[in-house]
């Protein structure tokens, strides 16, 4: 059984009367968007891939001024084009020439860089050593994924739609206990939110402030204290995505986390970082959240708050399609896809519940086998908090009605302030009620084919085909940039990052990436 395995069977929600013929083309048209970057993705590396190659090797800690050993590394071995190479490679000639110590590695790399290449034997040689580190550092990275899978087996866990919190103090500390009072509220999920700017930073800061390893392991181990001591599993989610989308993705992995927010058009959007340097990112990160069992959040909830949510709802059905190929091509499995989408209909809207429950029974019908994390609404929130509480409840009976299998809950006080803890007591309280109020609401009804909610799925359905089909004839950069996703454009040349792309040479080596791709075995 999968770690997560909803306990419904999604044929029992009303029928929508979908043609499976124009799903399955929808697929296929995702597919070929895929197979138009992969070529790119296939040939190139970025500076955050390697330096989380050198991290999956045991390179962690800061040197001087706090800069990681990792970047340093990097930043040295890309004269002349060496890092074309690989840095497995690079890391590989200081082991053979008797350095140990990160430090020695660091100072010896400018010389290995200089001397050129050796005897093909030795080069050989070389190769075979790192594979067979890069084997036991990817057994022991396994064993830290099984302790994680062996704690939550143990354990009782929540029925869907998990309840989902944010805590967000910018203080890991309090945020374990923020933590703690919401797992005692009957919270399933743990988010830890970090700052936005930290997208932006070409580097994992050394620490536990931001999203970093140690972070990570500090909410880790208070949430196993806390599963022990509630005898439920609670799961931890934070944030892959960014510069530094590879190494994340890593630190999760390592320090067991269960949930990353991960998307292949996130960052492009709505950080502006460059798409090529994003897709090769996503790629790697998505084949380490596929090796380390973790279930990846994407982003397409974001497009309906810069764009109108009923203009532009066929552009969350076609990013859907797109990340699950993007995820699929990387080893991703079904129960790993967590597709964001959100109930942020303008409330002053008529027959908005229709609609919303239209959207949610379509998403749900066109991934039945994922997870799917339902989003509450935000952006026509008021600081009535009153009004805010019942527009929230309303997304929670649509998320219960058609088996939404992750809730991010609302909060009444969204719109004024970060949410205190008694915000969240009410958010877990009212959707707790709901859920089991309405859990199995939608089995006893049939839905008309001329209806609303239908003629509404199958309207969205058409218009995601239509830009899937542009995307596809198109290619994937050249949407963006007319702005099809979100009402943003980007172009292939800008946004940040771009600078760390670089081509894979003939003699590029990823052992890693060889493990991850299963080409040699673990």
């Amino acid at each position: 059984m999968p770690p997560f395995s909803p306990d419904y069977e999604v044929d029992s929600l009303p029928d929508l009367y979908l043609d499976p013929a124009q799903v399955e083309r929808c697929r296929g048209l995702a597919s070929q968007v895929f197979q138009g970057v992969y070529d790119f993705i296939v040939q190139h590396s970025t500076v955050s891939i390697e330096r989380t190659v050198l991290r999956l090797f045991g390179i962690g800690g800061a040197g001087a001024r706090g800069v990681p050993l990792c970047n340093l590394m990097v930043d040295r071995m890309r004269p002349n084009n060496a890092l074309s190479q690989g840095a497995a490679y690079w890391y590989g000639r200081a082991l053979h020439a008797g350095k140990r110590s990160p430090t020695e590695i660091l100072e010896a790399l400018p010389a290995l860089v200089a001397a050129g290449p050796l005897a093909a034997d030795e080069e050989q040689t070389i190769r075979d050593e790192i594979r067979k580190e890069a084997r036991a550092a990817a057994a022991e990275l396994t064993l830290r994924i099984n302790q994680r899978d062996a704690l939550r087996d143990g354990l009782s866990s929540g029925v869907p739609p998990l309840k989902y919190v944010i805590v967000a103090t910018g203080n890991i500390y309090d945020d374990v206990e923020q933590a703690r009072a919401a797992a005692q509220a009957g919270a399933d999920i743990i988010a830890v939110i970090r700052s936005t700017a930290q997208s932006l930073l070409d580097y994992v800061p050394h620490g536990a402030t931001y999203a970093t390893q140690e972070n990570f392991r500090i909410m880790r181990q208070a949430l196993d204290e806390e599963s022990a001591r509630l005898s439920r599993y609670l799961r931890l989610t934070n944030y892959s995505s960014g510069l530094c989308m590879p190494e994340i993705a890593f630190a999760a992995a390592v320090e067991r986390l269960d949930m990353l927010l991960n998307d292949a058009m996130y960052g492009i959007l709505f950080r502006d970082i460059n798409m090529k340097r994003t897709m090769c990112d996503q790629y790697f990160s998505r084949r380490i959240c596929a090796f380390a069992g973790i279930i990846i959040n994407t982003g397409e909830d974001n497009y309906i708050t810069t764009a109108d949510a009923y203009d532009a709802a066929h552009t969350v059905i076609a990013s859907q399609f797109i990340n699950e190929a993007f995820a699929k091509a990387a080893g991703m499995q079904d129960w790993q896809l967590g597709f964001g989408h959100a109930y942020e209909l303008d409330p002053a809207r008529p027959d908005t519940l229709a609609l919303e429950l239209s959207q949610a029974l379509l998403v749900r019908r066109l991934f039945p086998k994922a997870p799917i994390k339902y989003m509450p609404p935000t952006k026509h929130k008021q600081t009535d908090i009153f009004f805010s509480h019942a527009y929230d409840t309303l997304a929670d009976a649509t998320a219960a009605m058609t088996h939404q299998g992750i809730q991010l809950l609302g909060m009444m006080t969204e719109a004024l302030h970060t949410p205190l803890l008694m915000d969240r007591y009410e958010a877990l309280k009212t959707a707790d009620y709901v859920h089991r109020a309405a859990r199995h609401f939608a089995e006893d009804f049939v839905l008309k084919r001329d209806g609303l909610t239908v003629r509404r799925a199958h309207e969205v359905l058409n218009e995601a085909e239509v830009l899937l089909q542009e995307t596809a004839d198109n290619g994937l950069f050249a949407t963006i940039g007319k702005a099809r996703f979100g009402d943003v454009a980007r172009l292939p040349d800008g946004g940040k990052g771009l600078d760390g792309v670089f081509e894979r040479g003939p003699s590029y080596f990823n052992p890693f990436l060889e493990i991850l791709e299963r080409r040699l075995a673990t």
